[in-house]
């Protein structure tokens, strides 16, 4: 499809069901008119009872900050329930609460002014609703709360990215509620979370760069577990290549359980240890194998469900071998079945509780789904997590008998990949409509206890962990009919509601573009040059990033940050690298035919490479004021296997035409492309020398004889090429003999001698030359004038055929020599096309 008819078919599907946005609930916010006054003389005071859930006093206290950054106003959280009590006290602006944890919400619940049916026994449900001029917000449960509470700071402006993309949020000087009863109702997924992995060198740098540590501690882990319950996501997989979430510091356990996120481990690290911690002192515990080393390695077990004892988490049960490999040759069920009942075992001792009554999930990634495929089985309670093939397809669903598993089933989804074929780390390379076609096919097919997404180190990864949330909430919401819609009200949260739809728009073709090739992969020989892909590739991109351009220009200077992460950043780096291995894959191809204009493509591949680096170096310099130090410095040029260790991004291989050497340009389909400074040899006049001039025309430079006022008798130059004389369609010989049609372009001289045109003569491998009067008619004269004279110098060039015989010879090697006649000929180009029948050629 070509790009306008991509636009007109985006565009349509945005203006579909224009009601939907990215609130979970309806809307209840306003900034004109309401039934209540939030910010009443620029103060706002919030209720929460001191023995609520502590996730709910973070959310209560991050609340304070937002109405503040909306309003300005002056936001205070209370414990004093003294308006419980005296009808006449004042109330404060916001009430919050948990039942069972709240008196104030209890309350209200036993004096039926909020229905307790519609709260109790859910699931992470919220109620928002006005109840005697006072904004109360009730939750089912801890994270039902936190959810209604970040559902007023998204009404009032604050977009879950306001941190971790630089989102800013607009002021407005009133914030009204309106009356009536709002929830989202409780989410489709019971388990959303993402998982960060791979976090070096990137995560790890800019964490270093900005905590000044080697590893994410609980300041870094509370911004980020902010975010996940902001998008209304419940639990995390922590980084676990380099770093230890339990081991390197305390309070990462601590502040998870503390803020109402769920923790769990990743799929190859059982029983709520982190490979790091193994992996820090193999010699201490001995090797990584249930066999020879069961004794130490139960007692790994013990430690980790010890410490996570008391805490809501998932614990991963099952093993995978040392390093996320395979564990061995074939699926050996019996010894994973003693593994995970011996799991079982450590996790019942421990908590003093049914192992059935903590939540455990054994992770079917890769081979060991073979053992499951063997018959293999555990206790019914067990999730079972199905994965995608680390690119976003899912490899399996459960049957209808499958379905009726009690534990239910999990998907691990991917949109960053360490391994083969290549890494998939550097950008968001996922199309907008890929994760919506493939997790409505899981969730149809009963997956729906367990969702989680390899983010890698989160950022560039913006909008699929937001798309990926918002379907684990209510996979429904979006349909094949609206799926721009939710990139298009997305984009109206980061950037404003007046440019959504050409941010939105833009988004969906970078990750539409982005989708068919990963930085990683890409290479000269990823698109065709014969058939005009590569050129055709690239112009895409260019017309994007000039899009892009035009409207983060147009921003305000506070949404240009956010929008350089999101969309800009994204399009120049690959639109960069397009560029760059389009000029590679030109280098090459010129250089195999001797053509001097290969060394201008090495010139501008590496002139790309360096911008490759300064596009990176804005984004963690000079962005958002040095924020993100770090977080741009994956490597993404010079791979050759998923797992190179390469130092860093090397510049592409590049060839280059010695300059001491006569080119001799080679045919390319029939044709000779000669520019006019590649020449062979070339022999001067008396005083008129032979003089380039740069960039002059339409390819790369010009020739000519200066002093334009000296004689430019005995001056020629020549050009060596390189023609097979060919056969003729029905395959009969031409006889050793060849016509070929010659342009010779030059520049829209006049014959300002007013001699009856200028002249040169031309002759090919030595014979005499053929003279050419190019310009006699490029003049004024009626019968001239509108179609030869005008027409002319519009182009600024004269392209003159001349057909000449070519002989054949036994190297193919061939000479075409100029004599300028005139002073103040300017020759551009030579273009031999040898090809039956009258064809165009390339004049630029």
């Amino acid at each position: 499809m070509k790009l306008n008819n991509i636009k007109q078919t985006f565009l349509a599907g945005a203006a579909l069901l224009s009601t939907i946005s990215m609130s979970a609930a309806d809307r209840f916010v306003d900034f004109k008119q309401g039934d209540l006054l939030l910010n009443a003389n620029n103060r706002v005071e919030i209720y929460m009872d001191t023995n609520d859930c502590k996730g709910v006093s973070y959310a209560a206290h991050a609340l304070l900050q937002d109405i503040k950054s909306v309003s300005g106003a002056t936001a205070t959280l209370t414990s004093d329930a003294g308006f419980l009590k005296k009808a006449d006290t004042a109330r404060p602006a916001i009430l919050v609460g948990t039942i069972g944890h709240s008196a104030a919400i209890d309350q209200l619940v036993k004096q039926k002014r909020i229905n307790g049916n519609l709260l109790k026994g859910k699931r992470e449900k919220f109620i928002i609703t006005l109840i005697d001029g006072q904004l109360v917000i009730a939750g089912s449960d801890r994270r039902g709360t936190i959810y209604g509470i970040y559902e007023l700071s998204q009404q009032m402006g604050v977009s879950p990215w306001y941190d971790w993309a630089d989102v800013p949020v607009e002021h407005h000087d009133s914030i009204f509620v309106n009356k009536g009863i709002y929830t989202d109702g409780e989410p489709a997924v019971r388990y959303r979370g993402i998982f960060l992995n791979d976090e070096a060198p990137c995560l790890t740098s800019w964490v270093k760069n900005t905590y000044g540590t080697g590893y994410g501690d609980h300041r870094f882990y509370q911004r980020v577990f902010e975010l996940v319950l902001r998008l209304r996501g419940n639990m995390m997989w922590p980084a676990m290549w380099g770093w230890a979430f339990y081991a390197d510091d305390p309070e990462n356990e601590k502040t998870a359980d503390e803020m109402g996120v769920v923790m769990s481990t990743s799929h190859h690290e059982p029983m709520a240890r982190n490979h790091q911690e193994y992996a820090r002192n193999r010699k201490g515990w001995g090797p990584w194998n249930y066999q020879k080393n069961k004794t130490n390695l139960q007692k790994f077990f013990r430690e980790g469900i010890e410490r996570m004892k008391g805490t809501e988490q998932i614990v991963t049960i099952g093993m995978r071998g040392d390093g996320d490999e395979a564990m061995s040759e074939e699926a050996d069920t019996k010894l994973m079945t003693n593994i995970i009942n011996d799991q079982r075992k450590i996790i019942a001792d421990v908590t003093g509780r049914k192992a059935s009554e903590t939540p455990q999930v054994w992770a079917l990634y890769k081979e060991v789904l073979d053992y499951y495929d063997k018959g293999m089985k555990v206790p019914d309670d067990v999730t079972l997590l199905l994965c995608d093939d680390n690119w976003g397809n899912v490899r399996r669903v459960p049957n209808a008998k499958e379905r009726k598993h009690k534990g239910g089933w999990g998907l691990y989804y991917h949109v960053d990949y360490v391994g083969a074929p290549r890494n998939s780390k550097m950008l968001n390379v996922t199309p907008v409509q890929n994760p919506w076609e493939q997790l409505t096919l899981a969730y149809e097919n009963g997956i729906d206890r367990l969702w989680i997404l390899n983010v890698g180190d989160l950022k560039p990864m913006e909008y699929p962990i937001s798309q990926f949330m918002d379907m684990a909430w209510n996979p429904r919401k979006y349909d094949v009919n609206n799926i721009t819609r939710h990139t298009r009200d997305w984009c109206a949260q980061q950037f404003g509601e007046s440019q959504a739809d050409e941010a939105a728009r833009i988004l969906n073709l970078i990750c539409k573009y982005n989708g068919r090739c990963t930085p990683e992969m890409l290479n000269k020989n990823t698109y065709s040059l014969e058939n005009g892909e590569w050129q055709e590739v690239v112009n895409q991109y260019l017309q994007l990033e000039a899009d892009a351009l035009r409207q983060y220009n147009s921003l305000p200077a506070s949404y240009q940050d956010a929008y350089r992460q999101i969309i800009l950043f994204p399009i120049e780096l690959m639109s960069n690298l397009h560029q760059m291995y389009f000029a590679q894959a030109q280098n090459h191809a010129l250089y195999k035919q001797g053509n001097p204009k290969a060394n201008v493509w090495a010139d501008e591949c590496e002139r790309l490479f360096k911008r490759d680096s300064l596009i990176c170096d804005y984004y963690n310099h000079k962005m958002a004021g040095g924020k993100w130090n770090g977080m741009m410095t994956q490597k993404h040029i010079g791979y050759k296997s998923w797992n190179d260790d390469f130092e860093k991004d090397t510049c592409p291989e590049l060839l280059r035409i010695p300059s001491s050497e006569a080119p001799v340009i080679a045919e390319h389909n029939g044709v000779v492309e000669i520019e006019a400074p590649y020449y062979s040899s070339k022999t001067d006049a008396a005083e008129a020398k032979w003089t380039e001039i740069p960039f002059m025309g339409k390819s790369v430079s010009g020739m000519t004889l200066m002093p334009y006022t000296k004689s430019v008798k005995g001056a020629s130059i020549t050009y060596k090429f390189k023609m097979q004389v060919s056969k003729t369609s029905d395959g009969k010989a031409f006889n050793g003999k060849q016509k070929v049609r010659i342009h010779v372009i030059t520049k829209s001289t006049l014959d300002y001698l007013n001699k009856g045109g200028l002249t040169y003569g031309i002759s090919l491998d030595g014979a005499s030359p053929v003279e050419v009067n190019f310009n006699k008619d490029l003049n004024e004269k009626p019968e001239n004038i509108y179609n030869i004279y005008y027409p002319t110098i519009a182009t600024r060039i004269v392209d003159k055929v001349i057909e000449l015989e070519l002989s054949a010879s036994s190297d193919g090697i061939h000479s075409l020599t100029l004599t300028p006649n005139d002073p103040a000929i300017v020759f551009e180009k030579i273009v031999i096309d040898g090809r039956e029948g009258k064809k165009r050629v390339k004049v630029i």
